[in-house]
């Protein structure tokens, strides 16, 4: 694909994410909406999952896009299937690399919390301290409880339980009390 065509892509996928309609939907979706993300933007997934999009990595725009495919295409367009966690790997990688290089200062504040969220998605401590640091360190508060809440459940499980069942995972005795308390998180 020609350069320019990447171009179009990266800025017609940031376009959606983005625009007022589908930011009421970024936490809750509906089953409709999951389908379009799927017509729409599968094959880009597929493309970035096989590597193919790695160059978008050389920018801040482009490490955002990328964090947006890796990380929330897949928990809409795969939803309650091990599928909508198969890149959660590489879009951590992305979000790590970003920091590192300083890519995302470059970042608007109210779009730079897509780019972390992977890390509150990992199930490394490692990645979860870093979330909440990220999350604090751009002020993005809301972001910043949800970031401590999901480090909360790494310090004391693991791993989310609530994507044991997905992911084929035999939960323990304290999973369980968990997953059938009022505490539970079940997004």
């Amino acid at each position: 694909m020609a350069d320019w065509q990447g171009q179009i892509l990266k800025n017609e996928l940031l376009d959606f994410w983005f625009s007022p309609p589908m930011n009421k939907h970024w936490f809750n979706a509906t089953p409709q909406l999951d389908q379009q993300i799927r017509n729409r933007f599968e094959a880009l997934w597929e493309s970035a999952q096989r590597g193919e999009k790695d160059h978008w990595k050389d920018t801040a725009e482009g490490c955002l896009a990328l964090c947006i495919v890796l990380d929330q295409l897949p928990l809409n367009m795969f939803r309650g299937s091990a599928k909508a966690f198969s890149t959660e790997a590489q879009s951590i990688q992305v979000a790590r690399c970003a920091i590192n290089e300083g890519l995302d200062e470059q970042i608007a504040a109210e779009r730079v919390a897509f780019l972390y969220m992977p890390l509150m998605h990992s199930e490394t401590l490692q990645d979860q301290d870093l979330s909440v640091a990220m999350f604090e360190k751009a002020g993005l508060k809301d972001n910043l409880r949800f970031a401590k809440h999901h480090r909360e459940l790494i310090r004391e499980f693991g791993r989310f339980p609530h994507r044991n069942a997905i992911l084929g995972r035999e939960s323990t005795q304290q999973e369980v009390a968990y997953l059938n308390s009022k505490r539970a998180f079940t997004g």
